[in-house]
């Protein structure tokens, strides 16, 4: 990978209004029956499989997406969305409050992974 900055995200888009509409696109489907928890979660699991064959045959010498071309980046787009919506949906579905969820996550991660010291397992430190 190069060293080049991360394409910001889109700063007024935001993770509830990203669910409004997921919600309401799946709603004029009448998609909410099969939108289970678990038919979600295999839904997911099978986009998380489609980001994989991006990367599979590619080697170790093209994982560089800054070097890939715009079409195959796009394709990669496409199906790191899909996985977006599957877990905005699942977490709607399944009432997560998704980005309160991350961030109690992150501050748990900081305690359990100090940015600097120690490279233990989290399961090594003493309580």
């Amino acid at each position: 990978m190069t060293d080049s900055k991360p394409t910001p995200f889109e700063e007024t888009l935001t993770l509830e209004s990203l669910r409004a509409k997921i919600a309401a696109f799946s709603e004029a489907r009448n998609w909410i029956d099969g939108h289970t928890p678990r038919n979600l979660l295999l839904a997911m699991t099978g986009e998380v499989g489609e980001v994989c064959e991006c990367f599979q045959w590619r080697g170790d010498h093209d994982q560089d997406v800054d070097k890939w071309s715009a079409e195959d980046n796009e394709h990669l787009g496409e199906e790191l969305s899909d996985v977006l919506i599957y877990l905005i949906r699942l977490a709607d579905r399944c009432n997560v409050d998704l980005p309160t969820a991350a961030l109690r996550k992150i501050e748990k991660n900081a305690v359990k992974y100090p940015a600097k010291g120690s490279s233990k397992k989290y399961t090594e430190y003493q309580s």
